[in-house]
């Protein structure tokens, strides 16, 4: 098959396994670290519409692998998971959440 008409995407660590566990034959590469960092940020547009288009069954689940990826981002890039939260704490007490559900009109 010619590779540039192949489709593949970034699957979590287990995942050849159990597809070989249940009798397939994964086809799989170690992608380098620009294609990783690449591969993680078309994973996180992946998994932030499938949050968009969850149903409330479902929506723990597709959060959870968004927060995967962030994490997957965060350690691909050099920065602890706790410099994300120090961050998020930061910007919360100089911005603000989103709990009071506003919207600004420009």
């Amino acid at each position: 098959m010619d590779s540039s008409k192949r489709v593949g995407k970034l699957v979590r660590d287990r995942i050849p396994q159990i597809i070989e566990s249940s009798g397939g034959r994964p086809q799989t590469e170690i992608l380098g670290e620009d294609a990783f960092l690449s591969a993680l940020h078309a994973k996180l547009d992946e998994e932030a519409l499938e949050v968009h288009e969850a149903s409330s069954q479902d929506l723990t689940e597709e959060l959870a692998d968004v927060l995967e990826v962030l994490h997957a981002l965060a350690e691909a890039n050099g920065i602890s998971w706790h410099e994300v939260e120090e961050r998020n704490l930061s910007k919360a007490r100089d911005r603000g959440g989103f709990t009071d559900r506003i919207w600004l009109w420009s």
